[in-house]
């Protein structure tokens, strides 16, 4: 097996949290879809006053779309003759996930991943095939999984296996009630299982790394104050978007995206029963679908997103190297059985928790 990927940006506490804290905000716009033959407007489209749509997505996409949809709102606004404006909310995704299902008009969902999604159509509010509604079965970004490490590394972690040291002490959140940190325990799994390992082994690996997670925190953002304000814990297992976002702000952290990685993919779905309510069926599939043209997959890229269009990744390919063994959810047999297997209440992550005694 080949070594990591090694990087180094610096992150502050502050920045890293105030990034996974919810905000609201309110941003003018109008604009259309430029992929072929979606949101051209006709003379209905042209003739109606202005629309507003609620777009809800965990909160590190905020910095990409507060660029994207002035640029949507400009195109919509000169192919159809009509004004859209954005509400925008942000937050985690489990927690926006609730909102919606508890009333929040969401037109539009960017969720951090298809379970989340999954249950809003559980809830009656998106229709059942919304992966075949939108390009690349509605994945508009994905990401890898990261190791942030202190400052210096002083216990020399080099990958996936150390955290399973008795000498180390891991982050992460709560995989129960952080959608985030299910990829983080898929990516332990995968370690094992798609390097050609029986599930046996990958349980007790990924055992031995729960034992050395002394605290469980509900979301992402409570598992980062752990490890930077508390400064608890010698890693921390967040995104790869995470830290390349905050290097950007000049806040460096050292950090590994290890060889073998899951591909953190991230959906986009029309809220149905919303957007047919509200009659923005027609403005809310545009903008899906312009977030899949260069334009706004350049904008993705630049904020740490590994983008899904192959002439932007191509761009970024710099930015983005190559993970030696990449593998999906679908390579776990798909969410469905991934939540049985792993998630639900008695599966195998409450029996690791008996196990450690947490």
């Amino acid at each position: 097996m080949t070594s990591p990927q090694r990087y180094v940006s610096r992150r502050s506490a502050g920045l890293f949290v105030a990034g996974l804290g919810l905000a609201g905000t309110l941003a003018a716009c109008g604009s259309t879809t430029s992929t072929p033959e979606v949101g051209t407007g006709d003379s209905t489209t042209a003739a109606a006053g202005p629309v507003e749509l609620t777009l809800v997505s965990y909160a590190v996409t905020q910095a990409a779309y507060e660029q994207i949809i002035p640029q949507f709102a400009e195109q919509w606004q000169a192919e159809t003759g009509q004004e859209v404006t954005f509400n925008q909310s942000y937050g985690g995704s489990g927690s926006q996930t609730r909102a919606v299902l508890d009333g929040l008009e969401a037109d539009v969902v960017a969720l951090a991943l298809a379970l989340d999604t999954q249950k809003l159509e559980e809830g009656g509010l998106i229709e059942p095939g919304w992966e075949q509604e939108a390009p690349n079965g509605a994945i508009i970004h994905k990401s890898v999984a990261a190791l942030i490490l202190r400052d210096g590394n002083p216990k020399n972690v080099q990958g996936w296996e150390d955290l399973a040291r008795d000498d180390v002490s891991v982050v992460t959140a709560n995989p129960k009630t952080s959608g985030g940190a299910r990829w983080n325990f898929l990516a332990l799994w995968g370690l094992k299982t798609q390097t050609g390992q029986a599930d046996v082994t990958a349980l007790d690996f990924v055992t031995k790394v729960f034992s050395n997670v002394p605290v469980l925190p509900k979301d992402a953002r409570e598992a980062t104050d752990v490890f930077y304000t508390r400064g608890q814990g010698d890693v921390l297992i967040n995104y790869e978007n995470e830290v390349l976002l905050a290097a950007q702000n000049g806040e460096e952290q050292p950090f590994i995206i290890p060889d073998v990685n899951i591909s953190i993919d991230n959906p986009i779905a029309v809220v149905d029963a919303n957007v047919d309510k509200r009659g923005t069926r027609e403005v809310a599939e545009a903008f899906v679908a312009f977030l899949f043209t260069p334009e706004a997959q350049r904008e993705f890229a630049k904020v740490g997103f590994r983008p899904v269009d192959p002439s932007v990744a191509e761009e970024f390919a710099d930015q983005y190297p190559k993970v030696d063994t990449l593998f999906t959810v679908a390579d776990l047999d798909g969410w469905d059985a991934v939540q049985d297997k792993f998630f639900a209440d008695g599966a195998i992550f409450d029996q690791i928790q008996a196990k450690t005694g947490k």
